[in-house]
């Protein structure tokens, strides 16, 4: 005998099916960079990102800085770290956002990001002026973004001036610094990365390639640069309107004594 399911289960079953696609696709996530420092003082060189497994690592504290990470302390390009980052993780979602991003300038760009596969996020910018200066995470876990469903578990990341880091790999030269200097001059140093916001105050009064007179004014607690993400994902009421709507029509085809849908 043909077994019964009435529509409002139907009804249930089909939203069921509904919300877990909507909550597995990737969603599309808007990544905005704020430079916080000071009138007048840092600016950074373009923002290179990846939303990644958490197995691509480009420095450690205390280690030699190695080509990726140099890429971008140095020049800011971050060529050798977008090719390292590809190598390590081939299914990571690596972009970079923005230009020069001066004193109070913003900028932002949009990822869509699967948090079951990518839930990860790194980041490294050069600091300028400075030789190899730069700001990014060092474990490759430190900021987990997205739970599996993708839902934000972090919304923004700030960088104090503490947390800016010297590659080690090029000697300290104003002469030769990016952004105030000819950074073509630049001469090895064969150090280890490291905390260092203290030399910056040395370009103090130098022009910077815009033209602003540079000065530093920064304490280790300054905030300098903040990474915000917001989700753009299909309002939860359109699908509770969808299965009102199911529910519904089920209530009136059983008002009206039309027999439920029959199941093979």
């Amino acid at each position: 005998m043909p077994s019964r399911l009435p529509f409002a289960a139907m009804a249930g079953a089909a939203l069921l099916v509904i919300t877990s696609a909507a909550s597995a696709a990737p969603i599309q996530l808007t990544v905005t960079i704020e430079n916080l420092s000071p009138v007048n003082s840092i600016s950074f060189a373009p923002l290179h990102v990846g939303f990644h497994s958490g197995s691509f690592d480009s420095f450690n504290l205390g280690e030699v800085a190695t080509a990726p990470i140099i890429s971008v302390a140095e020049g800011g390009s971050g060529t050798d770290w977008q090719a390292a980052f590809a190598a390590a993780d081939p299914g990571a979602v690596r972009g970079s956002i923005g230009g020069l991003l001066q004193p109070g300038q913003s900028a932002s760009a949009m990822f869509s990001v699967d948090g079951a596969s990518n839930p990860f996020f790194s980041f490294a910018s050069m600091v300028v002026p400075s030789n190899d200066f730069f700001i990014g995470n060092d474990s490759p876990t430190r900021y987990r973004v997205l739970d599996a469903a993708g839902n934000l578990l972090i919304t923004a990341i700030t960088q104090r001036a503490r947390q800016v880091w010297d590659a080690g790999s090029e000697v300290f030269d104003p002469l030769a610094a990016a952004f105030v200097g000819n950074n073509d001059l630049r001469a090895p140093q064969n150090s280890v990365v490291a905390f260092n916001f203290a030399e910056l105050a040395a370009f103090n009064g130098l022009t910077t390639g815009t033209g602003y007179t540079f000065a530093s004014n920064l304490a280790a607690d300054s905030d300098i640069y903040r990474i915000s993400f917001a989700a753009a994902v299909p309002e939860p009421g359109s699908y509770a309107l969808m299965a009102a709507g199911l529910l519904a029509v089920g209530w009136r085809v059983r008002r009206r004594g039309t027999p439920a849908i029959t199941a093979a």
